[in-house]
């Protein structure tokens, strides 16, 4: 029986079907179904093992991101690799992961967040830690929720720094504006933290140093004490172009910057992480349907999986998929575009594969776990993706993940 499941764009999250121990590789996957739509093949073990790498390495509590792949099956290895914790963002976030984890810790930390949102996840989902920005949103939480062991969270602004995703502009409050919200929200606080996010693909360990400088800064000028310091996502992963330092770098500077803060004992840090635990753990198969010169028109593009290699132009790992087994030559740069009619439907690269591509060929594309099925659309009825699980190592590894991967995998 097919290992492949269809998915249209807009169709509801499914559970994942159950699949022998054996899992099928994406190769022999394409030599038997010869897919003609966009195949996402989900590595359930590579996502077991990073979670359970990040997880025994960092010194506190592990909320994942859901935002960055909310897939039941990503879910479900991010279970079985220790996660108990999750970062929602919004009320069908909250119930998704309610309905699959009645035991996980819940925290909703979208620092603007509708009424009935939070209402609903109080009093339906027993969630209890909201992170905010504002006065205005302290004062929503505490109307709809009654103010009862709550766990508030403030947002703390940080500069734009060196992140390949600059989150700066939208959310956090200023050092002025977040001690008086500490002061504020401390009366109504069963559990008082800070919060920042130093970016999306944040390069520089250092930055969670300062960061973190400034929580203390923000503590010191309120006066208050605080139970909880979250240092957010922001945590990196390999593309063919960027190798970052090593897990162990970041969490050495938060760990240093942490203890330099020199709170009370039973101080929780919390982290964010979504790419570094997730990028490696799919990968897209995509079919050639036509070649114009260095150009490779494919069936996915930045109104599917492959936004990320759209505007922000991140260069992916790729490999050709060609089950009759021809040679192939050596590699050249190519551009890929979707399918859509639109001419913004372009992926420059330059992704590296033989100089001899043709259509029919498929080509796989790593590191797409990470923002990649959860931002399909269904613009001009490209909407369709089959999904399966592998048993393949990522195309990419990351430093401080090798190893897990391989023993879990194994």
């Amino acid at each position: 029986m097919s290992q492949l499941r269809s998915r249209a764009a807009v169709s509801p999250l499914r559970r994942a079907l159950e699949v022998a121990a054996a899992l099928p590789t994406v190769d022999a996957l394409v030599a038997v179904e010869r897919p003609a739509e966009p195949m996402h093949c989900l590595r359930p073990a590579t996502v077991a093992a990073a979670a359970a790498r990040f997880v025994a390495a960092f010194p506190g509590d592990v909320l994942y991101a859901v935002k960055c792949n909310p897939e039941p099956a990503v879910l479900r290895a991010l279970w079985e690799g220790g996660v108990r914790h999750f970062d929602c963002a919004s009320a069908g976030e909250v119930a998704l992961v309610r309905q699959m984890f009645p035991d996980a810790g819940i925290h909703f930390m979208h620092p603007v967040k509708a009424r009935p949102a939070i209402r609903d996840a109080y009093a339906c989902h027993g969630v209890r830690d909201f992170v905010l920005d504002s006065a205005d949103e302290l004062a929503k939480i505490l109307a709809e929720t009654g103010g009862t062991d709550l766990g508030l969270v403030v947002r703390l602004a940080l500069p734009a720094g060196g992140a390949m995703y600059d989150l700066s502009g939208k959310f956090g409050a200023s050092l002025e504006e977040a001690a008086a919200l500490l002061r504020a929200a401390r009366p109504h606080a069963a559990r008082l933290g800070v919060s920042f996010h130093v970016g999306s693909q944040c390069l520089d360990p250092v930055a969670y140093r300062q960061a973190l400088q400034r929580v203390g800064a923000a503590i010191r000028l309120a006066g208050v004490p605080v139970e909880v310091v979250d240092v957010g996502g922001g945590f990196p992963v390999s593309y063919p172009d960027i190798t970052p330092p090593s897990l162990g770098a970041y969490l050495a500077e938060i760990g240093a910057a942490f203890d330099a803060l020199g709170l009370p004992v039973g101080t929780r840090l919390w982290a964010e992480p979504g790419r570094a635990l997730v990028a490696a753990g799919t990968s897209v198969v995509v079919q050639v349907q036509l070649r114009r010169g260095d150009a490779l028109y494919v069936n996915d593009g930045v109104y599917g999986s492959l936004s990320d290699a759209g505007a922000p132009g991140f260069r992916f790992p790729v490999r050709l998929i060609r089950p009759d087994g021809a040679a192939v030559a050596d590699k050249v740069g190519f551009e890929l575009f979707g399918p859509t009619c639109d001419s913004a439907d372009r992926m420059r690269g330059p992704f590296l594969l033989p100089a001899d591509m043709r259509e029919g060929d498929w080509i796989e594309i790593g590191q797409l776990g990470a923002y990649g099925a959860c931002l399909r659309t269904a613009f001009n009825g490209f909407d369709r993706a089959r999904i399966v699980e592998v048993r393949d190592a990522p195309l990419l590894a990351t430093p401080g993940y090798e190893a897990d991967e391989v023993a879990l995998a194994a």
